[in-house]
């Protein structure tokens, strides 16, 4: 069986990563092509160009990268018609991915695809599930809601759970040796997590750290971490280096991956709360049982035109499955240094908030898998089932 694989974000390269060791795990004989990031690439993928041209957030952001884009899907789509594959699947990015299986339909209309996290249709803009169902046969949900509104949308659908799950946590030998090797005592910890992109980084790595210095100016014993991933490490130091707390940067260009990895763990487990960017590292803090305060901002054409189709409240993936509203959040114009400062300060003092957190991190983790089957190897089956031989 041979399958092209797209994904175009390190989240999806992780993901992307796990399905692929499910598949060789359950079919040896399994070959693979496309496009990933490094995780991918240490599975045997060789990717068509670098994936992180691909990561781009944000309406009015895309606009000025267009044409490449353009270009490069068209190099996707001749590449995976020129592969003839079993099977397509395209892994998160929506925008990029879902673009390239619709050209691929038309040129190759037997061809099965699969894509990899549901689009968020129960948070905003619902008619997508209907046009994704044109070009994708199957979907590998990360959440148990999505199959129904998938399935209701003309797709087959398998909730698989999210791989956060399957992650290991760093217990307490590992902590401590973080501590030792980065100077850090007892002190306590606060993780910074400005997001993984260079505009994400761009718009909230100023705002993070004005926030942090009020932060730190109560709390003067306080330490910054800051994880990041290789795509934007340089303009991460950049930005940290005026921060207050003496900032830790764990820069993944100076370690191997999995020297990065542990180092990553011990600091999730480590810290005493955490402040990140919205996205999928809720649910990694999540599953270091971290509380945290998330803030995010767009270039204000797509603040204004993502908020007038929004459908829930918050965008906090533990709030969503969790439903709870346990973890506080900035978006937009909420987004400002006092808003964030100000729910530091309380996650640091209020023990109740901190609870309430903790449990809502607890039936996350409960509700997305913890304690089942792998869910790359739940991925993996659910395609060989379908499309196996």
């Amino acid at each position: 069986m041979k399958v092209y694989l797209i994904a175009g974000e390190p989240s999806g390269d992780r993901l992307g990563a796990a399905l692929m060791a499910g598949l060789r795990q359950l079919d040896p004989s399994v070959s693979f092509a496309g496009i990933g990031g490094p995780m991918m690439g240490a599975q045997g993928l060789a990717s068509l160009f670098p994936m992180q041209e691909l990561s781009v957030m944000g309406l009015a952001e895309v606009l000025p990268k267009l044409r490449g884009l353009f270009k490069r899907r068209d190099e996707a789509v001749a590449d995976i018609v020129a592969q003839e594959p079993d099977l397509l699947i395209t892994i998160d990015s929506p925008d990029f991915c879902l673009r390239v299986a619709r050209k691929v339909r038309v040129q190759v209309p037997d061809l099965a695809t699969t894509h990899y996290v549901a689009p968020t249709v129960w948070a905003w803009r619902p008619e997508r599930a209907e046009k994704m169902a044109r070009s994708i046969d199957h979907v590998l949900a990360l959440f148990p809601f999505e199959p129904p509104l998938m399935e209701a949308a003309g797709m087959t659908c398998d909730f698989v759970g999210h791989p956060v799950v399957s992650e290991p946590v760093a217990d307490e030998a590992e902590v401590a040796a973080f501590r030792r090797t980065y100077g850090l005592g007892t002190a306590p910890v606060i993780l910074a997590l400005p997001g993984s992109r260079a505009g994400e980084v761009s718009r909230l790595a100023d705002r993070f750290g004005d926030a942090l210095r009020e932060t730190c100016a109560a709390y003067p014993s306080a330490r910054i971490v800051v994880p990041t991933v290789a795509s934007v490490a340089g303009k991460v130091q950049e930005r940290v280096a005026s921060w207050p707390g003496m900032p830790i940067v764990l820069d993944p260009r100076d370690m191997g991956a999995e020297e990065y990895a542990a180092a990553k763990r011990a600091a999730f487990t480590c810290a005493h709360l955490a402040l990140a960017a919205s996205g999928t590292v809720s649910l990694e803090l999540a599953a270091s049982a971290t509380p945290m305060v998330v803030a995010y901002d767009m270039n204000w054409m797509s603040r204004r035109i993502i908020a007038s189709k929004m459908l829930i409240d918050t965008v906090t993936l533990v709030n969503i499955v969790s439903n709870t509203r346990a973890v506080p959040e900035f978006l937009g114009k909420a987004c400002t240094a006092p808003n964030i400062a100000r729910a530091l300060g309380e996650l640091m003092e209020d023990d109740t908030a901190r609870a309430a957190q903790l449990e809502a991190c607890a039936v996350t983790m409960q509700r997305l898998g913890r304690g089942g089957a792998d869910p790359g190897l739940r991925a993996a089956q659910s395609v060989l089932d379908l499309f196996g031989d």
